[in-house]
């Protein structure tokens, strides 16, 4: 899961910081406030990738996505947008725990095939 959710949130990283140059030439937002919010979103994706497997890390990225979603009221685009990063994050978490279960079982299967 680690690998899959890591790969998203840098892909949301790279989003965000086109959209904040893109939303600093379309909308009546200060370049200070897009900067601090994109800033923000971006610091919090890259510690995710980190803490990924830590109790709450996937919430977090839930959070993140609805945020990401949400600023599709500053910049329309990003509702789009967002809902397919919201979708990545969703085959990222589902995916990724049905790899890690399949590495465990596999794992356990060769420690028993060790043992015998």
């Amino acid at each position: 899961m680690r690998t899959l959710c890591s790969s998203t949130l840098i892909g949301e990283v790279l989003l965000v910081l086109f959209a904040a140059l893109v939303a600093m030439r379309l909308t009546d937002v200060s370049n200070a406030e897009i900067w601090t919010v994109s800033g923000i979103a971006m610091a919090l994706c890259v510690l995710l990738c980190g803490m990924i497997d830590r109790p709450g890390a996937v919430q977090i990225g839930w959070a993140l996505q609805i945020g990401l979603i949400a600023s599709g009221f500053v910049l329309p685009t990003m509702f789009g947008l967002g809902v397919v990063f919201a979708g990545l994050w969703w085959c990222s978490v589902h995916y990724g725990r049905k790899v890690d279960a399949f590495k465990a079982a596999r794992a356990a299967a060769e420690a028993a095939a060790v043992q015998a």
